[in-house]
């Protein structure tokens, strides 16, 4: 399937579409930050009566935050482990988590043999700076915080993780691993089911997700309306599928220029 460009997204379709799931990483930021014009659109959506959940590779000490003081709905976290959101009745932070506290604490003992052998035998990858806020997973920084890795080191660290039997998957910046058979999809079923009493195997042509890497290529192949913003094609020979729209601008940009033709197209 080609990548069609997003002036052609029917007006119709767009009009009926209610939740709005978006990739954070080069899809929200730009360049490593949450531009204005990014946090603006998040609140236009809410604004305009759209539910609005972040679902990203990003860790659990970040998804605190954002649930606590973004616009949004839920956040969906590290890659599919849990989501939060901010209970403004209770005044409360709310979570789902999929694993336990024990079973957590078993992961972390594994992937920390992991993390040792891929330090050693891939030179220039680190652990990703928020390594620390994480409860369920190993991500490798080959871009972010390091010098950017070529392809072949990226396919390495993604091999050491699937030889300890790890699920591994790629974002624009990091390769994240976990034992656990979640992605981004399953925990997107889930919370749609629980927290919102959704079904989105029906819903699904009612919902956008926007994303830009291959980690998000699940979320590509499910959702009949996905949009990759302009910088997917980065990956394009990297992703499993294609999402069906793709917006003029990169990163954040692109984002609100989604934004801006969903609240458009309510009236």
């Amino acid at each position: 399937m080609s990548l069609r460009p997003l002036s052609g997204f029917p007006r119709a379709a767009a009009s009926a579409v209610h939740t709005v799931l978006a990739d954070i990483d080069d899809t929200l930021s730009t360049e490593g930050r949450l531009t204005a014009q990014a946090f603006g659109a998040l609140e236009a959506l809410r604004d305009a009566g759209l539910r609005v959940v972040p679902v990203t590779g990003r860790p659990a000490g970040w998804c605190d935050h954002i649930a606590r003081m973004w616009p949004v709905d839920a956040v969906i976290g590290e890659n599919g482990a849990f989501w939060m959101w901010h209970d403004d009745r209770a005044g409360k932070l709310r979570a789902r988590h999929l694993l336990d506290a024990v079973e957590r604490a078993d992961c972390a003992r594994r992937l920390g043999a992991v993390r040792e052998r891929i330090l050693r035998e891939v030179p220039g990858c680190a652990v990703a700076s928020d390594q620390f806020c994480r409860l369920y997973d190993l991500a490798i920084d080959f871009r972010e915080d390091v010098a950017p890795l070529p392809r072949e080191a990226v396919d390495r660290i993604v091999a050491l993780m699937q030889e300890a039997g790890m699920t591994a998957k790629v974002s624009s910046i990091h390769v994240n691993g976990w034992f656990g058979a979640w992605d981004k999809l399953a925990a997107a079923r889930l919370m749609m089911r629980e927290r919102f009493g959704l079904d989105l195997d029906v819903e699904r042509e009612r919902c956008v997700f926007v994303g830009d890497s291959p980690n998000d290529a699940p979320m590509f192949a499910f959702f009949p309306n996905a949009v990759g913003v302009a910088n997917v094609v980065d990956f394009r020979d990297r992703l499993d599928a294609l999402p069906a729209w793709v917006t003029p601008s990169r990163c954040g940009a692109g984002f609100a220029e989604l934004a801006r033709l969903l609240v458009d197209a309510r009236g």
